[in-house]
């Protein structure tokens, strides 16, 4: 049996846990859906300016860097959209090239999706220094994840390198997670953005990298248990 199928990338076998690909895939929508919603605002400006928006400042902020944000947004689509097939069992298995180079297009995706965001987090944070250090921290952790996950596939150490990018996806869904909070924020009607903007993304990404880490410790034993018997089936 050929060693490919020690990679064991994937979140687990989506028969298995449909509430898991459910939630996944809501989240990659809201992703995509905020991408969409961007770009139309930066390509048409009147969309935005109404004087009832509660965004228009927002919208205002991203358009006074409009390149930047576009350099941001339009890689970012691409990569949150790629990213679930690769940890899916039927790419990972029955594609197993498809899956290495899907791999490696979206670590690249993803390393500058991250450099994009730690410069924003410093140019344009509408939040001030808390929404700084929380986008600035959390986009050094995803290059770092990816990195190490990176390491880990060229090594051969799978289990590892399985771990490495589960918390970087984590990390990439915590854009979508701060979204819905944001929304409570403008539905509380309570605070400026300016002063809830940090809070929101300090929030959704721990809630989502902690998410993650919480779904590896739930599921190393059955995966260390499947790592050694596709091991050993190779000995045989």
């Amino acid at each position: 049996m050929s060693n490919w199928r020690s990679e064991s990338t994937e979140i687990n076998n989506g028969s298995r846990h449909p509430w898991l690909w459910g939630l996944v895939g809501f989240l990659t929508l809201i992703g995509i859906v905020v991408v969409a919603r961007r770009y139309s605002v930066l390509m048409s400006p009147g969309i935005s300016a109404d004087s009832v928006n509660p965004a228009k400042d927002l919208d205002a902020n991203f358009a006074r860097h409009r390149g930047l944000t576009l350099a941001h947004i339009v890689p970012a689509v691409f990569y949150i959209a790629l990213l679930p097939f690769q940890f899916t069992n039927r790419l990972r298995l029955r594609f197993p090239k498809l899956h290495r180079w899907n791999g490696r297009v979206l670590v690249a995706l993803g390393a500058y999706v991250a450099i994009t965001a730690l410069v924003m987090s410093f140019t344009m944070a509408i939040g001030g220094a808390n929404e700084t250090a929380a986008t600035a921290l959390y986009a050094v952790l995803l290059l770092l994840f990816l990195y190490k996950g990176f390491r880990a596939a060229l090594a051969r150490r799978f289990p590892e390198h399985r771990e490495w990018m589960v918390r970087a996806y984590g990390v990439t869904l915590g854009i979508s997670v701060t979204r819905p909070i944001v929304g409570a924020f403008f539905a509380a009607r309570r605070l400026q953005p300016q002063q809830f903007f940090g809070t929101a993304f300090w929030l959704g990404f721990t809630i989502s990298l902690l998410a993650a880490e919480g779904w590896l410790i739930r599921t190393r034993p059955a995966t260390a248990f499947r790592e050694n018997s596709q091991h050993l089936s190779t000995i045989d």
